[in-house]
């Protein structure tokens, strides 16, 4: 009884603490009004503190009641002492807190209580032009994803991440083969895979987990000019923004768990090292376990991310962020219609497809080893130069089976049945085993000025980027590994499989339930026995030299340009190509730092090995010049109410022109052509706002409109296949209770629209896959310490599927919990 008392008063005793503790939050800026990156914000008694955010902005949680110093620094500027009061049960927001570039220290009483507004909204971002710029200022388009909306949406993987960004959709899932295995998203109708973590490359073969993940920003537009071509796309990029260490100790410990067996536990921690509280030390860890929603099919996973932050003095600083994730999952159902003749099926009705089947087995699965480390050195040469130079190496493995489905028909390879089919279709299941590793390596050297020509101010960044990427292979080609009816009559499928089975030399017997084959013995052995048997091995090694400079031009408050220019030197095994590529963009602010009218050009390009020709017989190479890509776009950025309300809305088109295509006359006779042409143009807006206390939103909707002009004739005049829907719609929106019943409590609801999407558009015939809603509903309790989350995803159980030339199911109805313990 004594041990129960003493627990009962310790326990209350720590809520009488956490009832007299507040909160400190506010921004770092210049003198110039331009937000401050990585400034450090202590308060020296206490040992806390935090590192500002790209817009500036710090928080730092359950302080202790009462008046201190808070020390306020960064590389370069003057360090600034601050008295601030805590109170209890408060939060203390200090409004714009202003360093001059000078050696004074300035000392100021501010006292200021209120809350942070538009807790989902980002001014700014240093990452998007590789310097810091204000979404005001910046003539080009991008939505950020704060780690703040995924936890309060119990978002546990990167997919439903990126659904709370207008414009970009699924299209493919993580298959996890090496090179490629990231999933793939439609952005501006084109193909984009996530390949940079705080700006720099960081390759992956799987889907990067969330854990660490401050920020995702969705950057929109051919981007080649300051990022080259190797990991981007025409449409766009999308770059991780990791957690940073902060000065002080806390940090957090979650569980998650959900429908179809998800298990997943996230601790982050953060600590000052040293007697001079001059370094600081974070880990965010997440292990993941859960099945699918279908017959068969899991993921697991086990990822640590060790950051530190080491201020040497005023001028030097050292951020290294490293990140290691060990995966383990089966792929994911994707099911390919024939790509060589007629379509039989056109829809999901049609296809006769039984959503619950994976068609595979929890024998046949693939592993992921993934390792990135990231360096960066800042030092201020002086008042107006800073270099920053950044290290990033990466190493992507996969390891196991792959397999997906492809429909079988009689004019594919000369299939010998002839029996006829009046419905449905039948599958084959094509299986590997891969050994493959891609390893990355880039190092960029940046020296960033703020100068003034007379009246004109220049922000200008000047730059040196060396990339290498070499990929070894040691694969098992390709092998038929069983079969899969999907609506063909079971008597008839009967009698056709016995002449596949000779065609494909499948020494196994096949039973429409696929038994005896979904093991890696049967995988094994029908690897072996295939029509293309035997270990593949290859490596490629590719480098490019780059050097890039952008100046943004400031002519007077209200009016601003940006001319860049990149020059591109690629080059792997067998050719090597140089690219020029071009950035401009104009800003007008009609109300000066809340309404801002922009427009811009802009340039992505693709480099393009050599074709092999023949002329009567005999071969010959042809070398090709690099694709290119070109945007004009135009818009209007908004930030109304004190950053209450902020929009963008834009108009982009897009061309891409010197498309290769190869054009055979016979077998003896072909010729490659660049004549190939496709345009993508559309409407994107976006919406954050904090229209009343306690609530906040996010709203975004886009429409594409996409073509293909010339090139391959199957799909001249058709819809890329690569474009997703036309029309995408997102929605999100919290309330959190404020009166003093319901103090804590919150309900959150939200959505996804997606229009009908033509996964198979071209002249042997078209694929559609359904328009959907998606609804999602929470209910949260959050205390000084403790937040807890109920969430239920798909709430109308509503059947649904992604795809490109494929067919994947999303999963049904989800019921999430989360609990969360801050410390």
């Amino acid at each position: 009884m004594r041990k129960l008392y003493l627990l009962l008063l310790l326990f209350c005793t720590s809520l009488v603490a956490f009832a007299q503790s507040g909160n400190l939050s506010g921004r770092v800026i210049s003198l110039q009004n331009e937000p401050l990156n990585n400034a450090s914000v202590r308060i020296p008694e206490l040992k806390k503190g935090a590192v500002t955010a790209q817009d500036g902005s710090f928080e730092i949680k359950d302080l202790p009641s009462g008046t201190y110093s808070l020390r306020v620094s960064i590389i370069g500027y003057s360090t600034k002492n601050i008295s601030v009061k805590i109170d209890a049960n408060q939060t203390t927001f200090l409004n714009d807190i202003q360093l001059a570039v000078s050696n004074a220290n300035n000392l100021n009483e501010v006292t200021v209580t209120g809350n942070k507004a538009n807790k989902y909204g980002r001014e700014m971002s240093s990452t998007v032009s590789k310097m810091p710029l204000k979404d005001l200022e910046n003539p080009q388009v991008y939505n950020s994803i704060s780690g703040v909306l995924l936890k309060e949406q119990v978002v546990t993987n990167f997919d439903d991440a990126l659904k709370n960004a207008p414009g970009i959709d699924k299209l493919w899932e993580s298959t996890g083969r090496g090179g490629d295995g990231a999933g793939y998203f439609s952005l501006r109708g084109f193909a984009v895979q996530p390949t940079l973590v705080n700006g720099v490359p960081a390759l992956t073969n799987g889907s990067p987990d969330i854990a660490n993940v401050e920020s995702i920003e969705v950057v929109k537009g051919p981007s080649g000019t300051l990022y080259g071509s190797s990991l981007i796309s025409y449409g766009g990029l999308i770059n991780i923004n990791t957690k940073r260490p902060f000065y002080g100790f806390g940090g957090s410990i979650s569980y998650t768990t959900a429908t179809y067996g998800l298990n997943r536990v996230t601790a982050d921690v953060n600590t000052t090292l040293g007697s001079d509280n001059n370094a600081a030390f974070r880990i965010n860890t997440a292990y993941n376990s859960q099945a699918s929603f279908q017959d068969a099919g899991f993921k697991r996973s086990l990822f640590v991310a060790p950051a530190l932050r080491f201020d040497v003095n005023e001028r030097l600083s050292f951020d290294i962020n490293t990140e290691f994730f060990q995966g383990k999952s089966t792929n994911q159902t994707m099911l390919f219609v024939d790509r060589g003749s007629p379509l039989r099926v056109h829809n999901i009705a049609e296809l006769g497809y039984n959503r619950e089947r994976s068609y595979t087995s929890n024998d046949l699965y693939m592993e992921t080893p993934t390792y990135s480390l990231q360096g960066q050195m800042n030092y201020k040469l002086s008042g107006q130069w800073t270099s920053q130079t950044v290290v990033s190496k990466t190493s992507a493995r996969s390891e196991g089976y792959y397999s997906y489905l492809y429909e079988v028909t009689s004019a594919v390879e000369g299939a010998p049945f002839n029996t006829p089919i009046p419905s449905g279709i039948i599958l084959r299941r094509s299986t590997t085993k891969q050994n493959n590793e891609t390893i990355g390596l880039d190092i960029q050297q940046n020296f960033l000025s703020n100068f003034s020509l007379g009246t004109v101010k220049n922000k200008l960044l000047v730059g040196l980027d060396y990339f290498n990427r070499n990929e070894v292979r040691n694969d098992m080609g390709y092998g038929i590994h069983g079969f899969v009816n999907l609506g063909v009559d079971p008597a008839i499928f009967q009698s056709v499989v016995p002449a596949l089975h000779n065609f494909y030399n499948i020494p196994v017997s096949t039973t429409p339930d696929d038994s005896g084959v979904l093991t890696q013995a049967g995988a094994d052995a029908g690897i072996l026995a295939s029509y293309s048997p035997g270990p593949g091995y290859g490596k490629t090694k590719q480098q490019v030299y780059s050097a890039y400079a952008s100046d943004v031009i400031t002519f007077t408050p209200a009016l601003s340009a940006m001319a860049s220019l990149r020059v591109d030197r690629f080059s792997d095994d067998s050719y090597h190509q140089v690219s020029l590529s071009p950035k401009f963009g104009v800003v007008y602010q009609p109300i000066l730092n809340k309404l801002s009218l922009f427009g811009n050009f802009m340039d992505g390009f693709s480099n393009v090995a050599p074709g092999e020709v023949k002329t009567n017989g005999v071969a010959s190479s042809k070398s090709l010049k690099p694709e290119h890509a070109r945007q004009f776009e135009f818009g209007t950025k908004m930030s109304f109410l004190t950053d209450k309300f902020t929009a963008t809305l834009s108009y982009y088109d897009i061309k891409v022109n010197n498309r290769a295509q190869l054009i055979e006359v016979d077998p003896d006779n072909s010729y490659y052509v660049q004549n190939g042409e496709q345009y993508s143009k559309g409407f994107e807006m976006s919406v954050i706002a904090n229209p009343i206390n306690g609530l906040n939103f996010v709203a975004g909707y886009s429409y594409n409109e996409g073509k293909q002009l010339s090139g391959d004739p199957s799909f001249i005049g058709f819809r890329p296949e690569e474009a997703g829907p036309a029309h995408l719609a997102n929605f999100w929106a919290s309330y959190r209770f404020s009166s003093a019943v319901l103090d804590g409590f919150g309900l959150g609801f939200g959505g996804n629209y997606a229009s009908e999407n033509k996964i198979f558009n071209r002249t042997n015939g078209t694929f559609t896959l359904p328009a959907y809603t998606i609804l999602n509903a929470s209910a949260f309790y959050d205390v000084k310490a403790f937040r807890f989350t109920l969430k239920l995803d798909n709430l109308t159980n509503k059947d649904y599927y992604k795809g490109w030339s494929t067919i994947s199911p999303q999963a049904p109805r989800v019921f999430s919990a989360d609990l969360t313990y801050r410390f």
